[in-house]
């Protein structure tokens, strides 16, 4: 039996609530950024195939207009998200109200079927449906999951998991044991092994078949076929209190171990903090968020333009906070902001799209269709 990979080293963890941790910043309502990064253009390059082999598909939770733009705003005028050729809008309400939760959002995306708020992969009735990532999986593709949240949270479960309620944390956990799926980074390692029922689902993966490890480091040293990495007890830190370049970290090796298939991959990717940024009403917690966001989806731009066969999309499942920038310096990266709420809106977000036949993702577009041009561009 293979063990689990823990290095000695690691640095003790904050635990944080399940939905809204505040960065506990003097001022919520302004940010300036003095470390300002640098955007090359990726997109430039020759698309190399009509039809893609590989999807990559970010989901920046809570990401409204707003959002990006503070992003931009942040990094001096420049995003990797303004260098995709190809931008339009999603519709976001859920089957029940006109506000959707994360839940309802991402089964939207995952099973292209609006749903009652607070359900995961299952359509308005309850009944479950077969994920994207499973039909995926069922035509030979490879498959994986990443986020910056604990990984039975209601974004990535809802690509993975059948459950009635987001809340069932133990039951989307067990879920994973039901699938192929070949990589899963994030937290909420509880949820797989101090759990209620007793079981030791970190013991199960094992025996499954993974690689289990607890750390980012520990992922150097993996060589198995299917990788687990449960990287935080709860929740990861926010970016600006420790978490650091992890979902960049854990995004590239997650493509490096995907891309090893000839057939092809798809990948969920979740920027998942965006939106308790917009619940704290906080300012800097939002926008270091955003900011880690569009690292990220500069660091899968690279690699798309490089590999010629990757379609990337990027979305959100709503918008949180209802945010606006009432003042702010883009030569200086300062952004104040204002909030209308504490929870989510029922704006249309925005939908940016890169590589073979990322045109289709362009105009106003309901979240389902999302699911849909999924399917249709990888022939499933």
């Amino acid at each position: 039996m293979k063990k689990i990979l823990i290095l000695f080293f690691i640095i003790p963890v904050i635990g944080w609530a399940q939905n809204s941790p505040s960065t506990d910043q003097l001022d919520k309502t302004r940010y300036e950024n003095k470390e300002y990064y640098e955007v090359k253009n990726y997109t430039k390059k020759r698309i190399k195939k009509k039809k893609p082999k590989n999807i990559i598909f970010l989901v920046g939770d809570g990401m409204g207009t707003a959002q990006v733009y503070a992003g931009l705003v942040a990094n001096r005028g420049n995003l990797y998200l303004s260098t995709m050729p190809f931008s339009g809008f999603s519709k976001t309400n859920s089957a029940d109200d006109l506000i959707t939760d994360s839940a309802a959002g991402a089964t939207a995306f995952s099973i292209g079927e609006k749903t009652t708020n607070g359900a995961i992969g299952v359509d308005k009735n309850g009944v479950p449906k077969k994920t994207i990532l499973e039909m995926a999986e069922a035509n030979g593709l490879s498959t994986g999951l990443v986020a910056s949240c604990g990984i039975t949270h209601a974004t990535p479960a809802s690509f993975i998991a059948h459950q009635s309620s987001r809340s069932m944390y133990e039951e989307i956990a067990a879920d994973f044991l039901k699938t192929d799926i070949d990589i899963f980074i994030g937290g909420a390692r509880n949820h797989f092994n101090k759990r209620k029922d007793g079981r030791d689902l970190l013991v199960e993966l094992e025996m499954k078949g993974y690689d289990v490890v607890t750390t980012m480091d520990s992922l150097s040293f993996v060589q198995g076929e299917k990788i687990a990495a449960l990287v935080a007890e709860e929740q990861p830190q926010p970016t600006a209190l420790g978490r650091g370049d992890m979902l960049q970290m854990a995004s590239n090796f997650a493509i490096g171990h995907l891309q090893k298939n000839k057939t092809g991959f798809f990948l969920m990717i979740e920027g998942s903090q965006i939106d308790w940024g917009g619940h704290d009403n906080n300012v800097p917690y939002l926008v270091t968020e955003m900011l880690d966001f569009d690292k990220t989806i500069g660091e899968v731009l690279k690699f798309a333009a490089n590999d010629g066969q990757t379609l990337v999309v990027v979305t959100a499942d709503h918008e949180t906070g209802g945010f606006s920038i009432n003042g702010g310096d883009i030569s200086k990266g300062v952004v104040e902001g204002k909030f209308t709420t504490g929870g989510h809106t029922g704006i249309m977000v925005p939908v940016y799209s890169f590589g073979p036949q990322a045109e289709l993702f362009s105009g106003i577009i309901e979240n389902t269709d999302i699911f849909y041009k999924f399917k249709e561009v990888l022939g499933l």
